[in-house]
C-alpha cells in the first residue's frame, strides 16, 4: 500500500493560498452585491430609458450676453415635436381631418409604453397640457388649452381656416407611478382637405404690429448658444404698454424651424427690466424660424410673430 492518492484527487484538494483567495473575492462580490440591493431599496440612482426629469428654473444675470451652456441645455436646447412618440409616450388622435374653416373638435390621448392612457399631468405655467396647431406654411397659429376627461382623453374645440396639412404639438409634462416628472413635447398631422396655396414667410424683422401694438425685438438666436431676446411693447399712442403676466409668466414664445417643424417653447425670466421680458433663446441648428410671442395687455392675449434666421 501506498500513501499517495490519485491525480484527480490531489486536484481536487486546493491548499491553504488558493483558499483564502477565494474567500476574500467571494467575500467582495458579496459586499458588491449586497450594496447595489441597499442602494436600489434606499432609492438609489436609477435611469429609466428615455425618461427626461423637468429642469429646474434658469436665471442669468440681466444683461449678460450669449454664453454657451454645455450639458446643462435643457428643454429649450432641444426641438421637439418632430414624433408621434417620444420618451415613452404616444399622442394618439380619435380623428385628423377637419373641414375648413368649419367648428371642430380635436380629442386625443396621451398614452404610455403599455399604451395606457396617462392621466396624471403635472401643471406647467398653470395648465397640465399645452397645445399649438400650426399650419403646415407656419400661419394660422393657434396656443389653445384643451381640458382632460376622466379616461385620459383631452378635447379643445378647433377651427381650421384653410385647407392643408397643419401640426398640433402637446407639449406636457406626465407624472409618472413612481413620482418621476418626464416633460414631452408629441406632434401630430391634421389634415384639411381642399386646394393648398402655401404662403411665403415674410422678410426677417426685428418689430411686428398686432392689434395697434408695436413689439420690437432686440437681440439674435444663434445656433447652439443660449441668447437673451427682449421685447418691448409700445401702445398705439406711442406709449409703453402695461404687460400683464398670463399663464403665469409675461409672456410666452414658441418657435417653429422652417421645412421639419421642429419646436421650441420658451419662458421669460421672472421679472420684467425696465417694463420688458427677456427669454434666453437656444436654437439648437442654423435655418429659419417664426416665433410667436403671446403677451397680454388689457385682459386681452395677443401674439406677435416675427420671421429670424439663425447663420
Amino acid at each position: 500500500m501506498t500513501d499517495r492518492q490519485p491525480a484527480d484527487q490531489v486536484s481536487a484538494v486546493p491548499d491553504r493560498s488558493t483558499l483564502r483567495l477565494a474567500l476574500v473575492v467571494g467575500g467582495l462580490v458579496l459586499a458588491v452585491l449586497l450594496g447595489f440591493g441597499l442602494g436600489r431599496i434606499n432609492g438609489g440612482p436609477s435611469t429609466a430609458a428615455g425618461a427626461a426629469s423637468v429642469p429646474g428654473d434658469h436665471s442669468h444675470p440681466a444683461g449678460t450676453g450669449a454664453h454657451e451652456h454645455g450639458g446643462d441645455q435643457g428643454v429649450a436646447a432641444e426641438t421637439r415635436g418632430l414624433s408621434v412618440s417620444s420618451a415613452g409616450y404616444t399622442l394618439a388622435p380619435a380623428g385628423v381631418e377637419f373641414a375648413p374653416g368649419r367648428p371642430g373638435e380635436l380629442r386625443f390621448q396621451v398614452r404610455d409604453a403599455q399604451r395606457r392612457p396617462v392621466t396624471r399631468f403635472a401643471v406647467v405655467h398653470d395648465k397640465p397640457m399645452h397645445l399649438i396647431v400650426v399650419r403646415r406654411d407656419l400661419t394660422g397659429y393657434q396656443h389653445l388649452h384643451p381640458t382632460m376627461a376622466a379616461d385620459g382623453t383631452w378635447s379643445v374645440p378647433l377651427t381650421l381656416a384653410e385647407p392643408g396639412v397643419w401640426r398640433a404639438y402637446a407639449d406636457f409634462t406626465a407624472l409618472a407611478d413612481d413620482g418621476r416628472q418626464t416633460a414631452a413635447t408629441l406632434g401630430v398631422d391634421l389634415v384639411v382637405p381642399g386646394g393648398y396655396a402655401p404662403r411665403r414667410l415674410p422678410a426677417a424683422a426685428t418689430s411686428a404690429t398686432v392689434d395697434g401694438f408695436t413689439v420690437a425685438r432686440r437681440g439674435d438666436p444663434a445656433a447652439g448658444v443660449s441668447a437673451p431676446l427682449t421685447f418691448r411693447f409700445t401702445a398705439s399712442d406711442g406709449g409703453a404698454a402695461a404687460l400683464e403676466r398670463h399663464l403665469g409668466a409675461y409672456g410666452h414664445l414658441v418657435a417653429l424651424r422652417e421645412g421639419d417643424l421642429g419646436y421650441l417653447h420658451v419662458h421669460p425670466e421672472p421679472e420684467l427690466v425696465d417694463g420688458t421680458p427677456t427669454f434666453w433663446v437656444t436654437t439648437p441648428a442654423t435655418g429659419r424660424y417664426r416665433l410667436y410671442l403671446d403677451f397680454k395687455v388689457g385682459g386681452v392675449v395677443r401674439t406677435a410673430e416675427f420671421t429670424v434666421d439663425v447663420p
